[in-house]
């Protein structure tokens, strides 16, 4: 029995994914050696169709197996933290602040209200916030 052989019986369906989220690819049949692949039973085996969908064996299409179905894969959404999105916000206020400075004006009342808000979720003494509040819409008032 040749190398190749080996392979193909090893790995009846030629081509194969991860269950990793996203999933590796394989094209076993490329293989030459079993020598450090997967075993079978821990892959996902695709069709041929399957496997022209992802793009071949150039294709870099981001999938996950679910469920058993090969499905397109969208990375959770980590979320930011609300002191994280203050500290960000501080650094927007910091640019109006040097703009109100440079222009010789001062901030509106709801700019002042607006930079404690984040001022007090930035450095942890709001904890009851669960989203920053709006920007205000007038930053500036003419001095």
């Amino acid at each position: 029995m040749s190398a190749n052989a080996d392979v193909m019986a090893a790995y009846p369906d030629r081509y194969y994914a991860t269950m990793d989220k996203p999933c590796a690819w394989y094209d076993m049949w490329a293989f030459s050696s079993t020598d450090g692949l997967p075993a079978a039973s821990t892959l996902f085996a695709m069709t041929a169709d399957q496997w022209a969908a992802k793009g071949g064996n150039a294709g870099t299409r981001s999938m996950a197996v679910v469920n058993g179905q090969l499905v397109d894969y969208a990375p959770p959404v980590v979320p930011v933290p609300l002191k994280t999105q203050a500290a960000t916000a501080q650094a927007w206020i910091q640019q109006q602040a040097n703009l109100a400075a440079a222009m010789g004006e001062v901030f509106t009342a709801d700019m002042k209200a607006y930079v404690k808000a984040i001022a007090a979720i930035a450095s942890g003494t709001d904890t009851t916030s669960t989203a920053l509040p709006a920007q205000p819409a007038d930053v500036m008032a003419g001095s």
